[in-house]
């Protein structure tokens, strides 16, 4: 079976950085929080896009397949 070199790669540094931090998720997640506020502002945060919901339709407004019910 073909097998993908950066896929690969990417489960290699997965298993090395699991292993690290023995396997334990909360650590790795520390680790991530304490790397992202040591760039401090240079990491650029995404702006909230603010979506207007539809109206909803009323259910009596749609018309059945059964009308007899």
């Amino acid at each position: 079976m073909w097998e993908d070199p950066i896929v690969s790669e990417v489960r290699q540094v997965r298993e090395e950085l699991a292993a690290r931090f023995n396997f334990d998720v909360s650590a790795i997640f520390a680790d991530l929080r304490a790397s992202q506020a040591a760039l401090g502002s240079r990491l650029i945060r995404r702006q909230r896009k603010t979506r207007v919901e539809p109206a909803a339709t009323r259910d009596r407004d749609i018309p059945r397949l059964d009308p007899g019910r």
